[in-house]
């Protein structure tokens, strides 16, 4: 059966790093584009970082330009977030997905599989 499952999320202050994994089973990684998105309380779910399928095209949130990189180890069948330089804005779950072959970019309607999201907070 198709999985999803993250992991990494946990509690930093502001300027340190995580790395969050998502690790996919059930079906074969490559071919699909990835995502990650987030939900902070009372937010609407946003999207955070995307790839292709291909991995040759990527999306970031303006807010987290430069400071987050999504990779995908298909051999692995596994999704990665690097953040770094987090602030208390990126407090939220952080949710992985998987779309299509087609890139459409970073609209959450656009993947059909979730994980079951893992906490992140930014806080002193």
């Amino acid at each position: 059966q198709v999985q999803l499952v993250e992991s990494g999320g946990g509690l930093v202050q502001p300027g340190e790093s995580l790395r969050l994994s998502c690790a996919t089973s059930g079906f074969t990684l490559a071919g699909h584009a990835i995502g990650w998105f987030r939900q902070a309380p009372g937010k609407e779910r946003e999207g955070v970082a995307c790839m292709s399928s291909s991995g040759r095209t990527t999306y970031y949130l303006d807010s987290v330009k430069g400071r987050f990189a999504i990779s995908r180890d298909n051999a692995k069948n596994t999704v990665y977030l690097q953040m770094s330089s987090l602030k208390p804005e990126d407090t939220a779950v952080y949710y992985c997905a998987t779309g299509g072959t087609t890139w459409y970019g970073c609209a959450s309607r656009r993947y059909d599989r979730w994980g079951q999201g893992t906490q992140v907070t930014v806080s002193s």
